[in-house]
């Protein structure tokens, strides 16, 4: 699977299917879903790469009445690959974990992954226990992904196969770092109907 296209077309599709998710991202992605979809459910305050996975799971198990989708790099994804194992074994049925997949650590300057060819993430996850997990190199396979997808019965994991983004996205580290960020993000969670849910 060869990437052709840009990740923020990627990020535009999951765009057009946002139902009030929450939505874990890190970085130049978090960077970029910031400008496509500003929302005060965008949780930011990752802290460190590699680290997006076990937040978003410590959020889905904390609200299990709402879906938890994380954005997540390649080379972030790398650093923490056992996550993928207490997600399979904590079973949770309102996360999909998306890693876009370029093959750089891009908020480090893009140095290159030690690696010459594409990571095989949905194998990965797949042999870590979790059952649904995909590939896809198009924008409009994932939106067909989104559209069709049925009742989730566990966590997934979707592997895109993107090329970084051409156009040029404001880097407000200043904000994913700041109280605020927090304060946004905790005032519009426990705005959130609590059906069941641990605030």
């Amino acid at each position: 699977m060869n990437a052709t296209r840009p990740r923020d077309e990627f990020l535009r599709t999951l765009a057009g299917r946002y139902t009030g998710q929450l939505v874990v991202s890190v970085y130049t992605t978090c960077f970029e879903w910031m400008a496509i979809r500003p929302d005060a459910l965008n949780y930011v305050a990752v802290g460190a790469m590699g680290q997006a996975g076990s937040h978003a799971l410590g959020l889905a198990l904390g609200q299990p009445d709402q879906e938890v989708w994380v954005l997540d790099g390649d080379g972030s994804l790398l650093m923490n690959l056992g996550s993928l194992v207490t997600l399979a074994g904590a079973k949770p049925k309102n996360l999909t974990h998306f890693v876009f997949q370029n093959g750089s650590y891009e908020a480090n300057g893009r140095a290159s992954l030690p690696v010459a060819h594409a990571i095989d993430f949905a194998a990965m996850a797949r042999a870590a226990g979790i059952a649904d997990a995909y590939q896809f190199s198009e924008p409009e396979a994932l939106d067909h992904w989104l559209l069709h997808r049925g009742p989730a019965t566990g966590p997934a994991l979707v592997d895109l196969r993107v090329l970084s983004s051409a156009t040029s996205y404001p880097q407000r580290y200043d904000y994913i770092h700041s109280a605020e960020a927090r304060d946004t993000f905790r005032a519009a969670l426990k705005a959130l109907p609590h059906t069941g849910a641990r605030a």
